[in-house]
């Protein structure tokens, strides 16, 4: 019986811990996750592209997403997705497949799915890049530069 109190104590002081700690991080989402997410619940999307040489993305990461206010404004008003722009995966969302055609002809391409995204009329594609979509994923706004905390929870 002293056995399994002390298991019941562990395994309920690990889920709290794991738990505690999950309130701490923007609850990002995969996009086979936020479509599923999006047809249970619509809800603005919030996506963040980056890639491993971005400093400033870097920088959003470590100053910015670590912000407990936008955490929890990002958690409780959107889904969240992250992606690394140079990615080669395939990624199927809507029964469309993206996928990185600029890596099959030169080193550090950019993927499909933030091209398409978070381009605009004349504006090249750069880094850092935050695109926000509404509840009908229609792009609300497009942010091609670093932000601090303040700016992003005007923005949102």
């Amino acid at each position: 019986m002293k056995k399994q109190c002390n298991y019941f104590f562990i395994f309920t002081l690990v889920f709290s811990i794991s738990n505690a700690q999950n309130s701490d991080e923007i609850n990002w989402k995969t996009w086979p996750k936020l479509e599923q997410a999006l047809q249970n619940e619509p809800k603005p999307v919030f996506i963040f592209f980056h890639a491993e040489w971005c400093a400033y993305c870097k920088k959003i990461e470590r100053e910015v997403f670590t912000n407990k206010e936008v955490i929890k404004k990002i958690n409780s008003d959107y889904y969240a997705v992250e992606m690394d722009v140079e990615t080669t995966d395939t990624i199927s969302f809507d029964n469309i497949e993206f996928i990185n055609k600029q890596s099959l002809i030169q080193r550090n391409g950019v993927h499909q799915l933030p091209l398409l995204l978070a381009s605009r009329n004349g504006v090249p594609f750069s880094l850092p890049a935050t695109v926000i979509l509404d509840r009908q994923f229609a792009v609300k706004k497009r942010i091609f530069e670093y932000y601090t905390s303040k700016q992003l929870l005007s923005i949102l």
